[in-house]
């Protein structure tokens, strides 16, 4: 007895695909590799995510552990959380370009990224000439996966020639094929009828394309050398096909038979045949044929299927059929001759032993193909996935924190004479999406971190800055606009409440520390018109945002009743917020996650400092101390809650897609909490928090671009983001002075620029 066959350290396989009784090829496919897995490993578990066409819904089986509706985003995105969630060692997708949604499956990508797993993508359809969508789709297909399987050699030709794929990246997987032994057709016959026939067949979802009228006007040829030949043609309608126009094109072939007289030597079978049924259909054949019109055909399941069972073949060239039939294995007929067909039928038919020759090498050949031999390849292939996944070093005690000074260079990339544009594409300024009073807000309160040499220039874009936050403030409605074209015209005549309480700190900490009397003198003139409306405002985020400028204002004006009653107020609302919804392990203001979480432990904290009320300032150490266990990673590095994050109730944070902002927020609130304690595990969270951005993180990838003072836009499922918008260049500026600013306390001066970065020394 064979030994039991285990998958080893692949414990469970989850795979996106079509599944039955959905009626394609892909569901078949995916559902035959699923029985295929655990036949050869029976321990192994593979889910199925089934892809469900627009408005259909299919009675599934048990393996069906979700559904992912076409065109519907959210399912995706649940997809990839189900995913990660499960526990899955690998993603397996069965890819075709009909199946997933948006321009040429535009979709997969974004579930894709989402994936903690290695991915393996098995390319059904690989294109010699793809549109610009359809390329697209591929290259991001393959920035993603591990491992690209395709069905032939010709397929891996194409990745390598058009899409520039490393060879290492594909691997060649044949279409797989049951195992049955080589026999005679009697009986098989019998069972349907076909005694003292020849049976050539054809088999498939019916429709346009498949080149069956190229085999109906070769029947007159064969009829008349061999009356008793008759041709199957076994398979339905395609369901698409049947909605758009019903039956008309079946009709139409069946009038061509009948119109040149050879309806009596032709059959449509009009149904879906189970595989078990088709393999016996397959039994009876003695010719299996193939009149596809294009070459661009890079796998043939049933083509497969006709090899492993020993049939003779008559195909036309197309590129699959190449491979497969080479060496004597089958005959190849030009496209769309029929009198080609003729030939090579009629040629077979009169020489029985040359049919039985090319149907006994057929077998032989497809030997290497069984369902059996393609699990054993599958796993193999997913274990070289999984092998290639980073491995996570031990994060190695430094003497002196690593830390990059601070720098004006991408900043002013991204600043005109307007203000600071909102997005780039890679690092260039991307015009398109204009500015927004967010992101100048926040460039002018850095500037007034820039010290020493870079003073000047600072407080030379700070004006900049400065006259932008101005022109947001629309005095009629009592609120700031937000976001500008890049002609200067409001696109709003007012914005939402965050770029409210954004744009009030920036000028509340304008008039703290900015170095001109000038520019103070404007901001706490400011200040003083926008202050009073902060108190009808709703958010928790916006309240902590207000809290930090109206402390900023204290520092200086320490009798300044409006910036008071603001920390008395949101100090309270805050702390109230908190008791609302804290429960069990959850110590949070919000039932949900979401972006800039640490303001609102900051905010508590420093309401609680200014105020002398340490209730309210325990409570927002709690509160943090719960927010930076919780981003925190195995290997102990930061991790940022990812945008996947928003909106799930008391649920642990995603890691995907983390955002330069997190980290940044939570380097202040742990400096916050420093000065609040004197206890140095905030120092070493603070400078964990800003490792994130060198390459202490999930991936082990640096997110600032250390040239110039760049920053990438976030960290990815399995990449870093390289755009450089103004949000994620600002923050990693915010977190380089700040932490400048903790290292010279702590005694360390950081040095002059080294292999593009700075270290301390």
């Amino acid at each position: 007895m064979a030994a039991r066959r285990t998958g080893g350290s692949i414990k469970k396989i989850a795979m996106i695909g079509n599944s039955p009784p959905r009626l394609c090829g892909i569901a078949t496919f995916t559902a035959d590799v699923r029985a295929a897995l655990i036949t050869a490993y029976p321990d192994l578990a593979v889910d199925i995510y089934a892809m469900n066409d627009s408005g259909k819904h299919y009675e599934y089986g048990p393996e069906v552990v979700c559904t992912i509706g076409q065109e519907e985003l959210g399912d995706y995105h649940l997809a990839a959380q189900r995913i990660n969630e499960s526990g899955a060692d690998v993603l397996l997708v069965q890819h075709e370009y009909g199946i997933f949604g948006g321009q040429a499956g535009a979709l997969l990508p974004r579930l894709l990224n989402r994936v903690e797993a290695p991915v393996v993508v098995v390319l059904h359809t690989v294109l010699g000439h793809p549109d610009a969508d359809q390329r697209a789709v591929i290259e991001a297909l393959v920035r993603r996966a591990d491992k690209l399987i395709v069905m032939a050699e010709k397929g891996r030709d194409i990745l390598e020639r058009v899409h520039g794929v490393a060879r290492s990246q594909i691997e060649i997987v044949p279409h797989g094929a049951p195992d049955r032994p080589f026999t005679g057709t009697e009986e098989m016959k019998r069972r349907f009828g076909f005694e003292g026939r020849r049976i050539l067949l054809t088999f498939g979802l019916l429709s346009p394309g498949k080149g069956i009228e190229t085999m109906i006007r070769a029947m007159p040829a064969i009829a008349a050398a061999h009356p008793d030949v008759l041709y199957v043609v076994l398979g339905a309608t395609h369901p698409h096909l049947v909605a758009r126009e019903g039956e008309i094109y079946r009709e139409s072939l069946a009038a061509l038979a009948q119109e040149i007289g050879v309806a009596a030597n032709v059959r449509f079978i009009d149904r879906f045949v189970e595989q078990e049924l088709l393999l016996d259909y397959l039994g009876a054949a003695d010719i299996y044929v193939t009149p596809y019109p294009n070459e661009a055909q890079i796998v043939s399941g049933t083509l497969s299927y006709a090899v492993a069972l020993g049939k003779a073949v008559v195909s036309t060239p197309y590129w699959h059929a190449v491979e497969l039939l080479a060496d004597d294995v089958g005959i190849l007929a030009p496209f769309g001759a029929s009198e080609g067909f003729a030939a090579a039928i009629n040629g077979l038919l009169d020489a029985p032993e040359r049919l039985e020759r090319l149907g006994r090498r057929a077998w032989d050949k497809g030997r290497a193909t069984t369902w059996e031999k393609l699990a054993q390849a599958y796993l193999a292939v997913c274990g070289r996935a999984i092998a290639k996944k980073p491995m996570r070093l031990a994060r190695v005690p430094k003497e002196v924190p690593e830390a990059v000074l601070p720098s004006l260079d991408a900043v002013e990339r991204l600043t005109d004479g307007c203000g600071m544009i909102q997005h780039s594409v890679f690092h260039v300024p991307d015009r398109n999406h204009g500015y927004c009073v967010d992101d100048n807000c926040r460039a002018l309160m850095l500037m007034h971190r820039f010290d020493g040499p870079d003073a000047e220039r600072a407080d030379r874009l700070a004006l900049t800055y400065a006259a932008f936050v101005q022109h947001a403030w629309n005095g009629e409605r009592g609120r700031f606009r937000n976001f500008m074209a890049f002609d200067r015209t409001w696109l709003e005549p007012e914005g939402s409440e965050d770029s409210f309480g954004r744009s009030l700190w920036s000028i509340g900490a304008t008039v703290g520390e900015a170095r001109a009397q000038d520019l103070r003198r404007w901001a706490l003139h400011l200040f003083d018109q926008v202050a009073p409306q902060s108190l009808a405002l709703g958010s928790p985020r916006t309240w902590a945002f207000a809290l930090l400028g109206a402390e900023a204002v204290l520092s200086t004006h320490p009798g300044h009743a409006v910036a008071r009653t603001m920390i008395a107020e949101f100090g309270v609302r805050l702390r109230a917020q908190l008791a609302k919804w804290r429960r069990g392990d959850w110590n949070w203001f919000e039932p949900v996650l979401a972006y800039d979480n640490a303001r609102m432990p900051e905010a508590l904290i420093r309401a609680g400092m200014r105020l002398g009320d340490s209730a309210m300032l325990a409570d927002g150490l709690a509160a943090f101390d719960w927010l930076d266990r919780i981003q925190t990673n195995n290997a102990g590095h930061f991790r940022a809650v990812g945008t996947d994050s928003f909106g799930r109730a008391y649920h642990p944070p995603l890691p995907c897609d983390q955002q330069p902002l997190e980290a940044w927020a939570t380097i202040d609130a742990a400096i916050c909490a420093l000065e609040a304690t004197g206890d140095e595990r905030w120092r070493d969270s603070a400078w964990r928090a800003y490792g994130w951005y060198l390459g202490d993180n999930d991936l082990c990838l640096p997110i600032a671009s250390q040239g110039d003072g760049g920053c990438f836009d976030g960290l990815m499922s399995d990449r870093v983001n390289l755009n450089q918008g103004a949000e994620s260049v600002l923050a990693f500026q915010f977190a380089c002075c700040a932490m400048k600013r903790l290292a010279s306390e702590a005694g360390i001066t950081l040095s002059a620029r080294i292999g593009g970065g700075m270290k301390a020394s």
